[in-house]
């Protein structure tokens, strides 16, 4: 199993727009941060999670030529904002694109991308089959997924997925601890920690660093990282041997 983060950061990015805090004036690559999502390429497959506002960019710059699913994690536009982009595969590929989302997510995307499901399509537009999953395990051809549900905001939910032993957790503040169970043992875990001060809608660093310390997976991978947080530099000295930042272009192997 092969995984890239495509994107580190979070809904602004990294820099952010006319910001000039020391992170954001960075010259180290490491702190320059897409919206977060990963390729996941295993039994032939790949999978994108999440397809947020730079899916373009990241495609082209991994050169990307083929996918064949994209799974949501939720609805806010950070990570879906870049469905229509699947177009192009569309026309490649000659096939549509299959996106795995719960139903109430699948809702946001129709209203979003409404021209995608019009009964009269105007030539182009994506063509998107929605697929819907519960917190229930299913399947991807033959490639099981495991979804781990997390609490994102007061009643909203996230999902975050395992895959064989690598589990991918983002946009999330609580994770119960019949939840955990499903994330124990995996090799790598990747878990969102926004900043070092504490947030009402994501963990920050020491929430993500003790959840990790409680799993011990052999790796450990923060994402979803804010310009709040620090430089990839400071922050790195901080972390525990088995965790580190991620970063954008990041490829590891399990």
């Amino acid at each position: 199993m092969k995984i890239t983060f495509l994107g580190t950061g979070t809904s602004q990015g990294v820099p952010v727009i006319a910001c000039e805090c020391d992170v954001c004036r960075s010259d180290n690559p490491r702190d320059k941060r897409l919206r977060a999502s990963i390729l996941i390429e295993t039994d032939g497959k790949s999978i994108v999670v999440d397809c947020g506002p730079d899916f373009r960019q990241q495609m082209l710059r991994e050169n990307i030529r083929s996918i064949d699913a994209i799974l949501v994690t939720h609805a806010h536009k950070d990570h879906i904002g870049g469905l229509d982009d699947v177009r192009a595969f569309n026309y490649i590929l000659k096939r549509p694109t299959d996106v795995y989302a719960t139903q109430d997510v699948s809702a946001v995307i129709r209203n979003e991308f409404a021209y995608a499901f019009h009964e009269n399509k105007y030539p182009g537009v994506p063509e998107i089959i929605l697929k819907h999953f519960e917190n229930q395990p299913f399947m991807i051809s033959e490639i099981g997924i495991i979804p781990i549900e997390a609490r994102h905001f007061h009643e909203q939910y996230v999902y975050g997925f395992r895959i064989h032993d690598f589990t991918y957790i983002t946009d999330a503040v609580e994770i119960s601890d019949k939840e955990k169970e499903k994330m124990a043992g995996s090799k790598v875990i990747v878990i969102n920690a926004l900043r070092k001060k504490k947030h009402y809608s994501h963990f920050n660093l020491e929430e993500a660093v003790t959840i990790l310390k409680e799993l011990h997976p052999a790796r450990g991978i923060l994402t979803h990282i804010s310009h709040q947080m620090g430089t990839y530099k400071d922050v790195s000295k901080e972390l525990p041997d088995f965790i580190q930042l991620g970063f954008d272009g990041q490829k590891i192997e399990i």
